[in-house]
């Protein structure tokens, strides 16, 4: 059987690039010799270099997972949206059949390729240009890279090394309660809306949206 289910399952790119950039922040996995190693990174997303789009980011200098041999290294990168637990409680069906259990619906785009370094200090400099005025864009006070001397920012270059992964293969997981029918989904879409915390309220959102695009496609 395919995992994850063909009714979780989202392939399409458009939607996929959307919700890398809305998340931003990735977690990288990569096995050399047995060992496994992780970091946790913001990333920027170049989606006119190959099929699928580009990742690009850094690391720290003594971070090792940078040291992949020549050719790159299998990585993966999982960005994590919201998620939370969905209660039978909420399902209007569950008056005429009891047989519901509790579920987790989420949202989670994984990204796999080849993980190569760059050193080039003109490619660093740019991403990280890009990178700040992506975070800094709206605020009221905002910082650019150039606020800082440049000797300064050039000095703390030296210490990180910038990496990318051309993606080979890009799938979507938005377990968003589709298995369930129209009105028990909507029940689920209702409690997440009340709960408590921002992150049950935005998969609430999510859950709204692909009722919309059901409902218009």
């Amino acid at each position: 059987m395919a995992y994850p289910s063909p009714a979780f399952r989202e392939d399409r790119v458009e939607v996929l690039h959307s919700a890398i950039r809305e998340l931003h922040f990735g977690l990288l996995v990569t096995c050399s010799e047995g060992s496994y190693a992780t970091s946790y990174l913001p990333w920027e997303l170049d989606a006119d270099r190959g099929p699928h789009g580009t990742l690009v980011g850094h690391l720290a200098r003594y971070n090792p997972q940078w040291r992949v041999p020549e050719g790159g290294s299998d990585a993966l990168v999982v960005f994590q949206g919201p998620h939370a637990y969905v209660s039978p409680s909420w399902y209007p069906g569950k008056r005429d059949d009891p047989r519901q259990v509790p579920t987790w619906d989420y949202l989670a785009v994984e990204v796999r390729g080849k993980l190569v370094t760059f050193e080039d200090d003109a490619r660093l400099y740019k991403l990280l240009t890009r990178l700040v005025d992506r975070n800094e864009a709206g605020r009221k006070h905002r910082w650019h890279v150039t606020d800082a001397p440049d000797d300064y920012v050039r000095a703390e270059m030296r210490h990180i090394v910038g990496i990318e992964i051309q993606i080979e293969n890009l799938v979507g997981r938005y377990k968003l309660s589709q298995n369930r029918n129209a009105a028990d989904q909507e029940g689920a879409r209702a409690g997440l809306a009340a709960a408590a915390t921002e992150r049950e309220r935005d998969l609430a959102k999510a859950i709204a949206a692909a009722q919309r695009e059901r409902r218009d496609g």
